[in-house]
């Protein structure tokens, strides 16, 4: 179930995050037409996919996670076959798949058949057949899953080219959040089929941080027992040189300078504590939860 779902894929790329059952999978499949919404309206590039579906294949392309293709086709023929399932003229589509097929790192192997191809090598093969008939827009499902270290690193990087050098939309649903901190410059977070956020990933991360990182010239000890004095929860942390200062929401950054000012201390560094994607996901999916 969805509930109220609107955002914008930004240029760039746009990590789409949300846990099991969050509606992700659900999301991408209404966006492409292949489920109806009831009741509800759905609008991709101002069409709707269930209504006009030929007019958004042409101006979206589509990587699903499990895989899809036909027994007995060569890697050319498929890219070839997905192209005109978008409305290419075969010429144009087996033109283009060559083109694809080398971007992706397949154009060696165009000729063997899939059926003798690696994981990687299909995973690719699906980006290529997204690719082929030239979207504005990309919808990637678990792009990485099955593959290696190297494999992942490999996919990250056609991703981050398509995203920020083909100018292609991205929107990338994963659960493996490295890999969309890695590559995306904006999150949409879905939970219980409803969004929690959408907006710049630093933002996200940003909105999260209530720890702040303090160091002063000398004096660590004294600041750390005068901020605790103060209410504050200080983690002295051994060997970095600074303080992590918990706040909570009633108190102020500036009660930290006063009280480094009514210990005749000078503060050298106070900022933010950098929070992970992970962390600041953790906490709007259990605030979104609870609330």
């Amino acid at each position: 179930m969805l509930f109220g779902v609107s955002f914008e894929v930004q240029p760039g790329c746009t990590g789409l995050l949300g846990p099991n059952g969050a509606g992700k999978s659900t999301l991408i499949k209404t966006l492409l037409g292949q489920l109806p919404l009831r009741p509800g309206r759905v609008a991709v590039a101002d069409r709707d996919p269930a209504a006009d579906p030929l007019r958004v294949r042409q101006s979206v392309g589509y990587m699903p996670e499990s895989d899809v293709y036909l027994p007995g086709q060569n890697g050319l023929e498929l890219c070839a076959f997905c192209g005109q399932l978008s409305g290419m003229r075969r010429a144009d589509a087996v033109s283009k798949a060559h083109e694809v097929l080398y971007f992706v790192g397949l154009g060696e192997s165009r000729y063997r058949e899939v059926d003798g191809y690696s994981t990687g090598m299909r995973q690719r093969l699906k980006l290529a057949g997204s690719l082929v008939h030239g979207p504005a827009l990309l919808f990637l499902d678990e792009p990485t899953t099955g593959l290696d270290p190297s494999g992942r690193d490999e996919m990250l990087q056609l991703i981050d080219d398509v995203a920020h050098k083909r100018s292609i939309n991205v929107l990338f649903s994963s659960h493996i959040l490295r890999d969309i901190e890695q590559t995306c410059d904006h999150v949409v977070v879905l939970n219980e089929g409803r969004v929690l956020f959408s907006g710049s990933r630093n933002e996200f991360q940003n909105q999260e941080s209530r720890t702040l990182h303090v160091k002063v010239k000398e004096g660590r000890e004294r600041m750390a027992e005068g901020l605790r004095s103060a209410g504050f929860e200080v983690i002295s942390r051994e060997g970095t040189g600074h303080l992590e200062v918990a706040l909570s929401e009633d108190q102020r950054i500036e009660a930290v300078w006063k009280t480094a000012r009514d210990l005749g201390l000078q503060i050298r560094h106070l900022a933010p504590a950098t929070v992970s994607l992970e962390q600041a996901f953790e906490k709007a999916v259990d605030e979104g939860t609870s609330g």
